[in-house]
């Protein structure tokens, strides 16, 4: 009888050890053994949603390609979503949120700003970020675990300043910084150089912060100069607003800038005014021309879209997430520790957005330059500019 009042005994506490383990997120164990789990760390909501909207679609079709050929390391891969609504402020907890949900690597965030908030996260961590769309300076020396697959800043001003001083015959340009903006202080930096640099003289500059919405005293200060062009660092609402303005008191000229600019709401918030702006990109989709992978991915994006064509963001996010996959596969783990090596060592790798190649420094070397140009509220190739 004591044999059996003991055995009972026993069965029962196994019993209640198991429920304590299960209550205690032993099923979020089992969960994330079932999966890979990528995050996706950008805007869903806010100002910067444009961009973080297209990286997830990219990232979503990246992911339903790899299931559907048999997922990795034997196990699906998922996609964890959080959104931070274009607030620096969440950008460290949303992380956080990523990292202790089992996220293995981060794609994200698709701005220099929230990057350089999350990226020393990551790498305490030991979890691999990834962003497909931060161009600006001081993002990798975070450490080893971060990577970036866009076209830097640092690369295509020196191209398309060239481009405006040779082909497009600039000599005197004005210069508007948003000084709120880690993205836009960078590339006015590489820009100062560029212009320096082709003997394009900078005759005024300007101030503005993202969140403004008016700049009549800006624009009113550049009236009184003689320029040929508006070099514009900032972002797409600001910079469709400004050349609201710039219309509206009279002037003919037009804009140029990086990707920041590069989104729709750029004409919604200008209109016309935003005809001729000019935005330098590292992809452009251009089915006509387009081959391999680059036209495969054309071709499911507007399939899922309505006809409509990727930009550099949904693009970038699917390559993002195959060169993570790639570096698993490569390295046999899931493991953030091994894969990123096979991360660093990615030469002539072939994705959507062309040849990438990871240099000593992480940093990715991309050729060409893409120079777009709103035409009837669209982008349209004006030039392809090879990097040398």
């Amino acid at each position: 009888m004591l044999h059996k009042h003991r055995l009972f005994t026993l069965v029962l506490v196994l019993l209640l050890v198991a429920a304590i383990l299960g209550g205690c997120g032993g099923g979020q164990t089992q969960s994330a053994a079932e999966t890979i789990k990528i995050g996706f760390l950008g805007a869903q909501t806010g100002g910067h949603a444009s961009y973080g909207i297209e990286t997830l679609k990219g990232m979503q079709m990246a992911v339903e390609d790899i299931n559907a050929a048999g997922g990795l390391l034997g196990k699906q891969v998922e996609i964890i979503v959080e959104d931070h609504g274009s607030k620096h402020s969440e950008a460290a907890s949303v992380t956080q949120k990523l990292i202790t949900q089992g996220a293995v690597a981060i794609i994200g965030d698709p701005t220099t700003g929230i990057t350089k908030l999350a990226a020393p996260i990551a790498q305490g961590a030991g979890v691999v970020l990834l962003s497909a769309g931060a161009v600006g300076e001081g993002v990798v020396e975070f450490g080893d675990y971060i990577y970036r697959d866009t076209l830097l800043d640092r690369v295509a001003v020196p191209v398309v300043t060239k481009y405006l001083a040779e082909e497009l015959g600039w000599k005197k340009v004005v210069v508007i910084t948003s000084k709120n903006n880690d993205y836009s202080v960078s590339q006015t930096a590489l820009f100062k150089k560029a212009l320096a640099d082709n003997g394009i003289e900078i005759v005024a500059e300007q101030s503005i912060q993202d969140g403004d919405q008016n700049f009549s005293a800006q624009v009113t200060a550049i009236s009184q100069k003689e320029f040929d062009g508006i070099v514009f660092t900032g972002y797409y609402t600001e910079g469709g607003l400004f050349m609201k303005e710039v219309r509206s008191q009279g002037l003919k000229q037009v804009l140029v800038g990086g990707d920041g600019l590069l989104s729709p709401v750029l004409w919604e918030m200008g209109g016309e005014a935003t005809e001729g702006s000019m935005v330098f990109t590292g992809f452009a989709a251009d089915p006509e021309r387009a081959t391999g992978k680059t036209l495969e991915f054309i071709k499911k994006y507007q399939e899922k879209n309505g006809g409509k064509l990727p930009d550099m963001f949904s693009a970038q996010g699917y390559d993002a997430v195959m060169l993570i996959a790639d570096a698993i596969k490569k390295a046999e783990s899931a493991d953030p520790a091994k894969f990123k090596e096979a991360l660093r060592e990615t030469k002539d790798w072939q994705g959507v957005t062309g040849t990438i190649t990871f240099g000593p420094d992480r940093e990715p070397i991309k050729s060409p330059v893409y120079l777009l140009e709103v035409k009837n509220q669209q982008f349209a190739v004006k030039a392809v500019l090879d990097v040398k």
